[in-house]
């Protein structure tokens, strides 16, 4: 396992990360500690939750990933874990926060509540990331830097970041912290995958420039580049069957990410892991490494047998010629997700 810089700030983290937005929901409490066992077994010291898991939000389990993933933490020397988690955006935009009666938002309210909450339901007095889970653009930005920096100069957090966010959103955010003289984005946690690349549209040059590290989801395209989906498979237990059956915005969000040109995308990509003798799972998440601005991959499962194909990509470096051919489907079929 290689280990890689956040942003400026001294933490090294191993360049997978376990994600945990299924623990508690999908994945019930003793085969997510299996999960997170094995994991640190593998040599991996990055976990992410946030305080909305387990997905899909829903106030009847808000908070249980946090629980489970505090369960675990008691069985390790907590120094050796990088944690992360996140404090919801505002309720009124395109998701509602399972927490505070779906009255989020990132002001200094409610930052100051919601990680006295996280602390409490990890059972630590820090955390070593801790990230806006979905832009505020309402909210002054100088309200919400300030009262990060107050988190850090109070030994509560070590580090802060952003997700969800945009190009406009993470340099008006840096600017504020300048200005200001405040604790800056150190990671921007965004969905990042061969069958999303919009991240290279902009924001990769943002992260380059001004030394901001990608800390990417969904490498896997939210499980569609398994190739569980292909040819209309609606596989049972499975995150976007699921969504489907629910609707409304959870569906919204399925057809994204479950659609024909995502599916066409995918069946090549099938294609070339096959050539080059590895798993498409292995492959997705190797391709997502493979990136100068990329710190660590978040992979995530709800099964422990989902596993060992996301651990071969650990150590493996994609030839020159698979990331060429993966760069022709991207060529070839542009924008799968929208």
């Amino acid at each position: 396992m290689q280990h890689r810089r956040l942003g400026r700030s001294a933490i090294y983290v191993s360049d997978i990360c376990m994600g945990t937005m299924t623990f508690g929901s999908q994945a019930d409490e003793a085969e997510s500690l299996r999960i997170l066992d094995s994991s640190f077994d593998a040599g991996i010291n990055f976990y992410d939750t946030a305080e909305n898991y387990p997905v899909p939000p829903d106030t009847k389990w808000a908070g249980r990933t946090e629980e489970i993933v505090g369960k675990w933490l008691k069985t390790k020397d907590r120094d050796s874990i990088i944690l992360a988690t996140k404090v919801c955006g505002p309720s009124h935009g395109w998701i509602k926060g399972s927490q505070r009666a779906g009255m989020t938002a990132l002001d200094r309210h409610n930052i100051t509540k919601a990680i006295e909450d996280s602390l409490t339901r990890l059972g630590t007095d820090y955390v070593d990331l801790y990230q806006t889970h979905w832009p505020d653009h309402g909210t002054a930005y100088d309200e919400t830097m300030e009262t990060l920096d107050d988190l850090v100069r109070a030994g509560k957090v070590r580090i802060v970041g952003c997700s969800n966010e945009d190009a406009w959103g993470l340099m008006k955010s840096l600017e504020a912290s300048s200005r200001l003289g405040t604790v800056r984005y150190e990671t921007i946690q965004n969905n990042f995958s061969l069958n999303n690349r919009r991240f290279e549209d902009a924001l990769s040059k943002v992260c380059r420039k001004e030394d901001v590290s990608l800390i990417p989801y969904s490498p896997i395209g939210g499980g569609v580049l398994s190739g569980k989906y292909q040819d209309g498979a609606r596989p049972e237990g499975a995150r976007f069957s699921r969504y489907l059956e629910i609707g409304g915005r959870q569906a919204t969000m399925a057809q994204r990410f479950v659609n024909e040109k995502s599916l066409a995308s995918t069946a090549r990509f099938i294609e070339i892991a096959k050539e080059a003798g590895i798993n498409v799972v292995t492959l997705a998440t190797a391709w997502s490494k493979q990136h100068k601005f990329v710190a660590s991959t978040i992979v995530g499962v709800s099964k422990f047998e989902q596993l060992d194909d996301i651990f071969a990509a650990a150590d493996l470096t994609l030839s020159d010629d698979v990331m060429k051919a993966c760069d022709a489907v991207t060529k070839d079929i542009q924008y799968p997700m929208g």
